[in-house]
């Protein structure tokens, strides 16, 4: 039987193709043989203190950027193995058995930093995994534009990144090892995450964040955090930007007012009042409304907000007051009062920025 030319060159094409299907990965890159870079801090210095540490990797002298001040970038990079993947005794680990490796480089720019830091480590330096930046206000207030700019160009910068502003040194936060997390940037994260979960604050991520930048009529903000008793840390209110630079910032309660204005849930925040007759109060705030209108009057835009708030009663401080309908309405008009005074503190502050 003589056999059939098409059926043979069938055979041989699938023949021919296995090299291909097998082949592999030959382009692979092990996850021990990378540098990811879980956290990143983010500080000005003056260029005469640290000009002996300072490496000219990506320019020679003289220096190619005017001005006395350098960026400090301190970065958490994962060590691979280390990282607890399941509940842990805590602690920030010491030793060889660090979870993590901060490295501090110093440079012009950020890309020149990381450029320097790229330069002491073997491995190549990955941000597909970075969740946390920490930024200091000196940075916030001066150099935001420029850092904007690299971050929005890379690619392995996630939109759900989060980028913060410490008062003060930014550095501390990638050095924080609390009792419930061996990984300071992971308890960061954990704490931002769980904060909007609570109702403490919005979702405002660097992709977020740079949304506000570019829309015209809208500032942006950021979480504005602090350090305290070493391991603890605090969102001490809302970072105002204008223009790609910082110009204030807020009270926490008034993280509050600003979310009940935009009617961002769930509520968390749980306000004191004091209560003509009654005395101090707290109420916890359970759910937001709010209805916005505006008018032009005289080519100006006017806007009229009605923010409705359930809330549950938590404390009262005279435990002798019984608590009736006419007590429960005493107390609804003057947290009324006082959200509406908070409110309009909160509108003051941002229109005199």
């Amino acid at each position: 039987m003589k056999p059939n030319p098409c059926k043979l060159f069938l055979i041989l094409a699938v023949w021919l193709s296995f090299p291909l299907v097998l082949a592999g990965c030959w382009d692979r890159l092990e996850i021990e043989d990378r540098s990811l870079i879980l956290g990143m801090a983010i500080d000005l210095t003056d260029q005469s203190m640290v000009e002996s540490k300072l490496d000219r990797v990506n320019h020679s002298s003289p220096n190619p950027i005017p001005g006395s001040k350098l960026i400090r970038v301190t970065t958490s990079i994962a060590v691979p193995g280390r990282i607890p993947l399941g509940p842990s005794e805590g602690g920030g680990g010491q030793g060889k058995d660090k979870p993590v490796w901060v490295v501090r480089v110093y440079g012009h720019t950020v890309d020149d930093a990381l450029n320097n830091l790229q330069q002491q480590i073997a491995d190549p330096t990955y941000l597909i995994h970075l969740r946390v930046i920490v930024i200091s206000e000196e940075v916030a207030r001066e150099h935001m534009e420029h850092l904007n700019d690299y971050f929005r160009r890379n690619s392995e910068v996630r939109r759900r990144t989060w980028l913060l502003v410490s008062n003060g040194e930014a550095a501390r936060f990638l050095n924080v090892a609390p009792p419930l997390e061996r990984v300071p940037t992971l308890y960061v994260l954990s704490m931002l995450e769980k904060s909007v979960k609570l109702g403490k604050f919005p979702p405002d991520y660097i992709g977020v964040f740079w949304s506000k930048l570019s829309k015209h009529g809208q500032d942006a903000y950021l979480p504005f955090v602090d350090i305290r008793q070493k391991e603890n840390i605090l969102i001490g209110g809302m970072a105002l930007f204008r223009n790609n630079k910082m110009v204030g910032t807020t009270e926490p309660l008034e993280i509050g007012a600003y979310m009940a204005v935009k009617q961002i849930n769930p509520g968390g925040y749980t306000p004191l009042v004091n209560v003509p007759g009654i005395g101090p109060v707290m109420t916890n705030t359970t759910e937001r409304k709010s209805r916005i209108q505006v008018n032009m009057k005289d080519g100006q835009p006017h806007f009229h907000i009605m923010v409705h708030l359930e809330q549950d009663l938590e404390e009262k401080y005279d435990e002798d007051i019984e608590i009736t309908e006419r007590t429960i309405g005493q107390i609804e008009s003057s947290v009324a009062k006082e959200t509406k005074r908070v409110i309009e503190a909160l509108i003051r502050k941002t229109q005199a920025k």
